[in-house]
């Protein structure tokens, strides 16, 4: 198990799978212990026998090398703000696992096999949510998780938060031992940044699926001509991504009825036909619903190539220094800095943007009747002016996608000097993980209102028995949390069950 893809990760994230210690190659980080451990004899190497930062130029005491790893955990614990949720911690412990078995850290065995046990029991340490700079890597954040692995401060188990020892007690393991540097080692890295991306990660492949089945519903709602996802069409340009799109739309619109065929209505006998053209119906749907393959193809190139960046960090050495038994040497230098991270969640970051932004304008569409000139104004099946209908929905739809918007800006090149100096360039990747986050998650829930709008839509034209299988299936699966409304009533409720729903479910063809 020394390399861990993210559909491993997701399955222990999202499905409760567990870390086999058997498969752990603890060999190799065993050797790697043992060479560091004889090589760092009569040797001064940085954070072994040194002060950490820029107080590296000082020597430390032999007698005091074990305090020394105990201070770095104890005086980075400064975290502030609200705790990461627990899915969010687990997925930096397993990223944290992952460099680690890359066996060149020269931690002790136990150090691994204590934070599987974390992983595996949902022992979840407080890790707050500010803290860290992005390099060298994020050690306010991986000295909370430290902490709970030497048995201080808090964690999050069985729904209770309660002292760390307690919970080890209870489980029956010891605490982490200092042997050599396994508290530089711990605290030294990019895995609270990579453990978030990767949940966002998961996320927002999830939306983008959801999205593109949206607008197939779109579709299919205002009776398009389907000739804008043809194969014809799409792969006249280059891009793979668009042809992609276009290709998983035609996968879930099989089986629909609703959709018209230009070739049918409109080139009979290989040529216009005038005397059944429809003035009334749009002989081209607007970009929101037209050009939906332009759209999302570079959202899903942006996600395949954060999915690929994401998988290398997992899988890399990335805090410092490293300590290669094959070449016999202890190299020092910058694999905790967070750049390929922070540039990559900043991208996805602004691709789920321009979900939210495609599903808001999609809304306002299935809203806005002088625009669809067949749904009432916000599908109100009621009273007009009496009802509502969606109506309201609507402001908070276009306030969430305003908000995303606005946390579009890029945050990669906020990089702030500090530490003496030391760190004069940092990459701040765990806050740009952290504003990715936000954006997935307001975009899940104006995805969310767009859903309950979708079916409202198609029951006002009654047409689900005219949609695609697939389109159907989860019409049906969003009706028995939102039922068919005319009176007015509070959506607050069934807005985040839609959202929790699109969220824990990813979207399947059967």
């Amino acid at each position: 198990m020394k390399h861990i893809d993210l559909n491993r990760v997701e399955e222990i994230l999202f499905a409760g799978a567990k870390i086999d210690k058997t498969e752990l190659p603890l060999s190799e980080v065993r050797r790697c212990y043992e060479f560091l451990s004889n090589f760092s004899a009569e040797k001064v190497i940085y954070g072994i026998n040194t002060g950490f930062g820029p107080m590296a130029q000082w020597r430390v005491d032999d007698r005091y090398l074990t305090d020394l790893q105990y201070n770095i955990i104890r005086s980075h614990s400064t975290g502030a703000g609200e705790p990461l949720p627990d899915i969010y911690v687990k997925a930096a412990m397993v990223a944290r696992l992952g460099t680690l078995l890359q066996a060149r850290s020269g931690v002790h065995c136990e150090v691994i096999e204590l934070l599987a046990e974390f992983i595996n029991r949902e022992i979840f340490p407080f890790i707050p949510q500010h803290g860290s700079v992005g390099a060298s890597g994020d050690l306010v954040q991986l000295a909370h998780i430290a902490l709970a692995l030497i048995g201080e401060g808090e964690v999050h188990h069985k729904g209770a938060w309660r002292p760390t020892g307690e919970v080890l007690r209870e489980n029956g393991l010891s605490p982490m031992q200092i042997h050599i540097r396994e508290g530089l080692s711990v605290t030294n890295g990019t895995s609270v940044m990579t453990g978030i991306g990767i949940v966002n990660q998961i996320y927002a492949e999830r939306l983008l699926d959801w999205m593109t089945l949206a607008s197939v519903m779109m579709n299919e709602i205002a009776a398009s001509y389907d000739d804008f996802m043809a194969e014809g069409l799409n792969e006249c340009r280059r891009h793979e991504g668009q042809q992609i799109i276009a290709r998983r739309m035609r996968e879930l619109a099989d089986g629909g009825t609703r959709m018209l065929k230009r070739e049918h209505e409109l080139y009979r006998n290989g040529h216009s036909d005038t005397e059944t053209f429809d003035g009334n119906h749009k002989i081209q749907a607007y970009y929101s619903l037209r050009c939906v393959p332009q759209i999302l193809g570079p959202v899903y190139e942006t996600l395949r190539q954060a999915r690929r960046i994401l998988e290398e960090e997992l899988n890399s050495a990335c805090d410092n220094p490293i300590v290669d038994p094959d070449r016999q040497n202890v190299y020092h230098g910058g694999n905790f800095h967070g750049d390929y991270i922070s540039l990559e969640e900043d991208k996805v970051k602004i691709a789920m943007v321009r979900v939210a932004m495609l599903a808001e304008r999609q809304l306002n569409y299935l809203f806005h009747d002088r625009i669809n000139n067949i749904l009432p104004p916000f599908l109100n099946l009621g009273t007009l002016g009496l009802n509502y209908g969606m109506q309201a929905c609507q402001f908070t739809a276009t306030s969430t996608t305003a908000e995303c918007q606005t946390l579009a800006m890029p945050n990669y090149v906020h990089s702030i000097p500090n530490n003496n100096d030391n760190q004069d360039i940092v990459s701040m990747g765990t806050n740009t993980a952290l504003l990715c986050k936000q954006v997935i998650e307001n975009a899940f829930q104006v995805t969310a209102i767009h859903f309950i709008a979708l079916t409202q839509a198609v029951d006002c034209l009654k047409i689900k028995d005219k949609l695609a299988p697939v389109c159907r299936r989860i019409y049906e699966a969003i009706r028995k949390i939102v039922p068919l409304f005319i009176e007015d009533a509070p959506f607050y409720k069934q807005i985040a069950a839609v959202e929790t729903y699109l969220k824990n479910n990813p979207l399947k063809l059967k």
